[in-house]
C-alpha cells in the first residue's frame, strides 16, 4: 500500500490573515497563490484526508480545489465535506464545486460537449457583475437537486447551467469555473476576497 503524502504547509503573505486548509483534487498553482496572498498560512491536504486530519489543523476556512474527471467517482471526500458543512466556511472551485454539490445532496450530470476555453460569460449576483471566465470541465451541478437554502448565484449565460451557488446557513460557496485563471479580465478573483473577507 502506498504511503500517504504528508500535508504541505505554506506561509502566506498576510501575517494577520486566516489559516486555510486546502483539500487538493489536482489543484492549479494559481489557486494556491491567490490564497497565499490573502492568508497567513495554508495547509494542503490530499483528497482522502479525514475530517479529523483537517480539523486538527484548526483552519479558519476550507478550500476545495479543481481536478479532473467525474465527481461521482471521487472517494472519501464527499462524505468528509458533508461533515464539514456548516462547521467551517468552504469554497469549492470546479471539481471542488461539484464535490460540494454532491455533499449538499445535489446531483451532477455529464455535459454533452463540456465547457472549454476562456470565453464563457457569467452572471455573478454575489459580486453583481457579468464577466468572461476560463472553464475546463465536463460535468455540472443539477439546479433542481440543490437544497432550498442553497441559492444559485452564478449562471453560465451561454447555456443557463449552474456556474455557482452559495449558502449562508451552510457557510459554503461553489464556483464552476476558474476565478484564478484571469484570461484577460480579473473580476472573478474577487471571489477569493469574498471567501476570505466575507465568509471567514
Amino acid at each position: 500500500m502506498a504511503s500517504r503524502k504528508e500535508p504541505e504547509v505554506r506561509r502566506g503573505d498576510n501575517m494577520v490573515g486566516p489559516k486555510v486548509a486546502v483539500l487538493d483534487f489536482g489543484s492549479k498553482e494559481n489557486i494556491l497563490r491567490e490564497l497565499q496572498s490573502r492568508c497567513s498560512e495554508i495547509k494542503i491536504f490530499n483528497s482522502r484526508s479525514s475530517v479529523q486530519d483537517i480539523m486538527s489543523y484548526n483552519p479558519d476556512g476550507i478550500m476545495l480545489t479543481n481536478g479532473p474527471g467525474d465527481p461521482a467517482d471521487v472517494k472519501v471526500a464527499i462524505g468528509t465535506v458533508r461533515e464539514l458543512l456548516g462547521v467551517k466556511p468552504i469554497f469549492g472551485i470546479c471539481m471542488g464545486h461539484q464535490i460540494l454539490g454532491l455533499a449538499l445532496g445535489a446531483k451532477t450530470y455529464k455535459l454533452k460537449f463540456g465547457h472549454r476555453g476562456s470565453n464563457h460569460p457569467i452572471r455573478d449576483t454575489l459580486l453583481n457583475q457579468i464577466y468572461m471566465t476560463s472553464q475546463n470541465h465536463g460535468y455540472a451541478v443539477e439546479e433542481a437537486s440543490l437544497p432550498s437554502d442553497v441559492k444559485v448565484t452564478h449562471v453560465n449565460l451561454n447555456d443557463g447551467t449552474v456556474a455557482g451557488f452559495y449558502s449562508e446557513k451552510r457557510k459554503c460557496l461553489g464556483i464552476q469555473y476558474h476565478p484564478e485563471s484571469c484570461p484577460g479580465p480579473h473580476e472573478a478573483t474577487g471571489l477569493f476576497s469574498y471567501f476570505i473577507e466575507r465568509m471567514i
